[in-house]
């Protein structure tokens, strides 16, 4: 499944050698789940307004299985419960870490829109500013004015950009290969316009790749650095960074990601992201997304009136995305989020507008890549219960 097809489908739902070769498919054994629950308390009578504890334990029980190897769960707003199951590493059966680092895939569009809002609120972008006037030369003349605003929320008319492999399969033997992001626009700009800007919403990372860049043209700053001086740093994100340049590798306390590769269970933690670059190359914790979550919802990210633009869904038929983030309904709530798959990991961040809900998660899905429903349904709605 195209990356772009599997983004729309899992946020819709909410959302034997290693490195050299395969792993024999593992006979699983179940790890007990460490869970925390910490219900707020409420008057006698009144009903209880915490998450469904029961349903969340039971979602990260059993693991792992064929479908997950480990998932990391973080539950918050009108009461909180954690919860952490599975292996770090299946060879070896030891416990998942519950602080592990992973990576977030799109979760890192928040990130770059966070900042391209920051630069808007001092008056450095224009929403309304085209791509044309702040990255000259960077699109052909086929293409009309594209405005930042049309990058955010996924209107630019700009279609896919160069990709290392579609699926996992195609993109293994290509790990450690090197996509710049010029050379991924290229490839876009060479298509030609998809449609007029402005006309219909399309998801997909060509959008976030160009903001990246014009995050680094404006600031004379690389992306990486401005994500930690504007945003991580100031809420607290301590394990949150960016691979360097086109290293593989996930840097200090993580579980292992699988995904299943013509039947064999394979080791895909190792992987260079230069492609995804502010598109989707964020690695992170549960514990820093929460921050990450928490902070933008309550206006600590992004001042009034700029952050409007990321819970305002664009006037075109059937649009979901704000600048950033989609809005959803599950069990009767309004909630906006945003979800991220790599290879071995999908990532979920998602709160109700007023944060009397929150959900981050982690989960080493065997099929990141794929449509994700099954990895939602099980991890994602026992959140939205009650």
């Amino acid at each position: 499944m195209r990356p772009a097809r599997r983004s729309v489908l899992v946020a819709a739902g909410l959302v034997a050698a290693l490195a050299a070769g395969p792993l024999a498919a593992p006979a699983f054994a179940a790890s007990a789940p460490a869970a925390s629950p910490a219900a707020s308390a409420r008057p006698a009578g009144e009903a209880a307004a915490g998450p469904d504890a029961e349903a969340l334990a039971a979602a990260i029980a059993g693991l792992p299985d064929h479908d997950a190897t480990a998932a990391l769960l973080r539950v918050g707003g009108d009461g909180t419960w954690r919860g952490t199951a599975g292996v770090r590493d299946v060879r070896t059966g030891a416990p998942a870490l519950e602080d592990a680092r992973f990576r977030a895939g799109s979760v890192t569009k928040v990130v770059t829109a966070s900042i391209v809002l920051q630069l808007a609120a001092e008056g450095r972008i224009d929403l309304d500013g085209t791509v044309q006037r702040y990255l000259p030369g960077l699109l052909t003349k086929d293409f009309a004015p594209i405005t930042v605003r049309q990058l955010l929320n996924y209107t630019s008319g700009l279609g896919p950009g160069a990709s290392l492999g579609d699926t996992v399969e195609e993109g293994y033997p290509h790990r450690f290969e090197t996509l710049t992001p010029r050379q991924v626009v290229a490839a876009s700009v060479a298509q030609g316009p998809q449609y007029a800007p402005g006309t219909q919403q399309t998801y997909g990372n060509i959008h976030y790749t160009v903001l990246g860049m014009l995050i680094e043209k404006v600031t004379g700053d690389s992306y990486a650095h401005q994500a930690r001086i504007r945003i991580f740093r100031p809420l607290g994100m301590r394990h949150s960074s960016y691979p360097v340049g086109a290293d593989p590798r996930i840097h200090g306390p993580h579980n292992r990601g699988y995904d299943w590769i013509d039947g064999k269970l394979v080791d895909v933690t190792d992987w260079n992201m230069t492609d995804r670059f502010a598109a989707g190359d964020l690695i992170s914790t549960t514990a820093d997304l929460e921050r990450l979550l928490v902070g933008l919802f309550s206006g600590r990210v992004v001042p009034e009136p700029q952050l409007k633009e990321m819970f305002t869904l664009p006037d075109v038929p059937g649009a979901r995305y704000g600048a950033g983030l989609e809005r959803f309904e599950l069990n009767g709530k309004v909630i906006w989020g945003k979800t991220g798959s790599r290879p071995g990991y999908a990532t979920v961040v998602a709160a109700t507008p007023d944060l009397s809900r929150t959900l981050v998660y982690s989960v080493g899905a065997t099929d990141a890549k794929g449509d994700g429903q099954a990895v939602a349904e099980r991890f994602a709605y026992p959140a939205f219960n009650r």
